[in-house]
């Protein structure tokens, strides 16, 4: 594949894989890309998993068509990308490896040879000629392990952007690149929002045409709407007013509470997104909560404490960062409610939460002394006034007008299943379907 006339893609698709880091559910498979840039000298930009070895050499012996490589790029470590560094280094040994001091302390620990002896230490800006081609090493430690680093090649204005601006899913599967790329984020990257806002601060003072990622499509159009994203997602700025309610229920009680609430959020006009926590994709729900300005957490209480799958959901926001939202609470107890303190406890890390009053508290089954609760927590929600994207001032970036097609996939509808819940994506957005939640009856 072509990206300029120089630069050639030798990457390779992984439909093998069903847990991108053991976690992440990737129905679409997963793409590891590695690029060639062809000059008067040669450079191979990283390698691919373990298992798509033999695939990415002979990719890379089809483009070098005879030719020898001269260097070999190493942007990171992680072994998706690495692990054939040595194998590479052993096919070509007058070949340069070309990484940060950090990243050879970590090869040394992989592969037992830090290369001393055929080593290229990449400083911030340091570069490196090909020829016509020259490529600028940028620190972009965090993003997301330490020993990162970006490469600008500054004559056809490419940014190789490592794990930055991925996505999942293999590059031959079509699918819109805003909801799997936000929950690629936010699950790999979604912590370290102030390194990611570093390196975009570096990121504007160049002049990018084309993204060249370590995961997902090479990005040639539109790219201030990407860079805009990767803006909105590592300030923890909501996307959108909408509000997502994840809950945990047994025998369907506080199920019914979450969806009373549902319903009374979108007759007040409030896009609303339902998450059944014991059955969805728990990568998903995290996602949408850091899409949408609210929130709202709906548990049981068990064994005094709130419901395993609902801890698991706190826990992943909290680790990736959570803030600046509204957050409702919806508890169930029989004999001691106690779900709701738990929540609020697990969240006081959170900076910049919104508590919406009051804490609607049922006991057993949901009653009318429940409905008023539900309705007074709903108008708080409704009032929301926090900044999303609508009201943010954005940057200005250095991307460039100059306009590529390729690889880039045409939004288009899905339906993804979350749970007994039905929600439609089309491109950007996401609007739950309607659904006769209470028809089954006595529900479990």
């Amino acid at each position: 594949m072509q990206v300029t006339d120089s630069i050639r893609y030798v990457g390779v698709n992984d439909h093998q894989v069903d847990l991108f880091e053991g976690q992440y559910q990737v129905p679409n498979g997963m793409s590891y890309n590695s690029y060639v840039i062809l000059d008067e000298k040669v450079a191979v930009m990283d390698t691919v998993d373990i298992h798509f070895g033999e695939e990415w050499m002979a990719n890379v012996k089809a483009v070098l068509a005879g030719r020898t490589p001269d260097y070999l790029i190493v942007q990171h470590m992680e072994p998706d990308h690495s692990a054939n560094i040595s194998r590479f280094l052993e096919e070509y040994p007058q070949a340069t490896v070309v990484a940060t001091a950090k990243a050879f302390v970590m090869m040394k620990q992989f592969f037992g040879n830090d290369y001393a002896d055929r080593r290229i230490v990449a400083s911030e800006m340091s570069e490196l000629s090909l020829g016509a081609h020259t490529l600028h090493f940028v620190m972009a430690p965090m993003v997301h392990w330490p020993e990162v680093m970006v490469t600008y090649e500054s004559s056809e204005k490419v940014l190789f952007s490592a794990d930055g601006f991925g996505k999942f899913g293999a590059l031959d599967c079509d699918k819109p690149w805003d909801d799997e790329a936000r929950r690629y984020y936010i699950g790999i990257v979604g912590k370290y929002g102030v390194q990611v806002q570093a390196l975009l601060k570096k990121a504007a003072a160049l002049d990018i045409a084309v993204i060249c990622p370590l995961h997902g499509p090479v990005l040639t159009s539109d790219l201030s709407h990407y860079v805009n994203l990767y803006q909105l997602w590592s300030t923890y700025t909501p996307e959108k007013k909408a509000v997502v309610i994840a809950y945990a229920s047994v025998y369907g009680n506080t199920k019914e509470a979450a969806l009373m609430m549902a319903e009374e959020l979108r007759k007040n006009g409030k896009e609303v997104i339902v998450h059944d926590l014991a059955r969805c994709d728990m990568a998903q729900a995290v996602a949408d909560a850091f899409c949408c300005s609210s929130l709202v957490l709906a548990s049981i209480t068990y064994n005094a404490d709130c419901y395993p799958c609902m801890k698991t959901f706190i826990n992943q926001l909290v680790e990736h960062n959570y803030q600046k939202r509204t957050v409702g609470f919806i508890e169930n107890g029989s004999w001691a409610p106690m779900a709701a303190k738990v929540m609020q406890k697990m969240l006081e890390g959170c900076k910049n939460l919104t508590m919406a009053e009051p804490v609607v508290t049922v006991r057993g089954a949901v009653t009318k002394q429940a409905k008023p609760q539900i309705k007074e927590q709903m108008s708080a929600l409704a009032a929301d006034s926090r900044a999303c994207v609508g009201s943010l001032k954005l940057p200005s970036f250095g991307v460039s007008s100059r306009k590529l097609s390729l690889f880039v996939p045409d939004p288009s509808s899905c339906v993804i299943l979350v749970g007994k819940h039905t929600s439609q994506y089309s491109g950007r957005s996401c609007q739950p379907l309607q659904t006769d939640e209470k028809s089954r009856g006595i529900q479990n």
